[in-house]
């Protein structure tokens, strides 16, 4: 693979900060680090770019919160200057490079993809009903946190061998244990930490219908004991290379006795329906709130499946 090189200089471009500048604050103009920001704007841009070309530039302390949606999370936040602009900076150089390395068959914060592109995908791999009558599903024990931070420098250092960026990188990674949920950063980062993964499984192991959005992945196949032999060559992939375990709640079954739950959806051969925790969520809104962005929001979901029974209950 060719490695890439002559990157930093365009990461540290006042023409790429002041770009990063303007989709950071997209949709967050009014928020206190945007506001506080935009009293010394030119200033701060060319402060940043001195960091950056200098190396001098150190991620800022984090504040935490937690989210109890759909589990409890810790989520990191950083401040919008200088981090989050550093942040954007980066991205609108690498992105590119980081999608291109990314199989088709990865989904979660990718633009153009997404959780509805994984649906599809999946749905139209059930039509092939004879290859499709078991499911193989899994997760990553603690995917964000038990990220190894020697592993992803060295996986990166596959693609680029630019001292700079390597640099930079370097810093954010080191800047928190695993990866830290929050930061824009860390999505790229564990698309690529499981990118090579990705890669094995469909190159090498020749699989056919494989589906991973985040850490959450589905395989389809036509019996049981091809999945529990993947399964197996999975966790010995997973532990030598990645340092990454399996949970234990890993599932093989016929697709045609209970469906599969992937992305906010339970999908079988025929029909697609909603997850029950969001039906859950939707029922409770419309009992207590009836807030038309909700309902807009929730209707959003029911267009994708199979739901002209559950809107018709939650309406009257």
């Amino acid at each position: 693979m060719k490695r890439i090189n002559n990157l930093y200089e365009k990461v540290c471009s006042i023409e790429n900060l002041q770009l990063a500048d303007e989709l950071a604050r997209s949709g967050k103009t009014k928020q206190y680090g945007v506001l506080i920001h935009d009293k010394k704007r030119e200033e701060n841009i060319l402060k940043l770019h001195e960091m950056l070309k200098n190396r001098t530039y150190k991620t800022s302390p984090y504040t935490t919160f937690f989210v109890y949606e759909p589990k409890e999370r810790e989520v990191f936040r950083l401040p919008y200057f200088p981090d989050r602009i550093t942040h954007h900076a980066i991205m609108n150089i690498l992105e590119p490079i980081f999608v291109s390395t990314f199989t088709a068959d990865t989904y979660s914060c990718i633009k153009g993809k997404g959780i509805h592109a994984a649906l599809r995908s999946l749905r139209k791999a059930l039509n092939d009903v004879p290859n499709t009558q078991y499911c193989l599903k899994l997760d990553i024990t603690k995917f964000y946190p038990n990220v190894n931070h020697d592993i992803l420098k060295e996986l990166l250092r596959r693609k680029f061998k630019d001292a700079g960026l390597l640099w930079l990188l370097d810093e954010i990674i080191d800047s928190a244990a695993g990866l830290p949920i929050g930061n824009y950063l860390s999505q790229y980062f564990a698309n690529f930490y499981l990118t090579y993964f990705d890669h094995w499984i469909k190159e090498n192991l020749r699989v056919q219908y494989y589906f991973r959005y985040a850490d959450d992945i589905i395989i389809l196949a036509d019996n049981k004991p091809y999945l529990h032999q993947l399964l197996a060559e999975m966790r010995e992939y997973f532990h030598h290379n990645l340092k990454l375990t399996i949970k234990g709640n890993y599932q093989v079954f016929p697709v045609a006795a209970r469906g599969i739950d992937f992305v906010g959806y339970v999908s079988f051969h025929t029909h697609t329906l909603l997850r029950k925790g969001i039906k859950k969520n939707f029922a409770r809104m419309m009992a207590n709130n009836r807030n038309a962005a909700s309902i807009a929001s929730y209707k959003g979901w029911t267009k994708h499946c199979n739901s002209k029974n559950l809107i018709n209950a939650l309406m009257k």
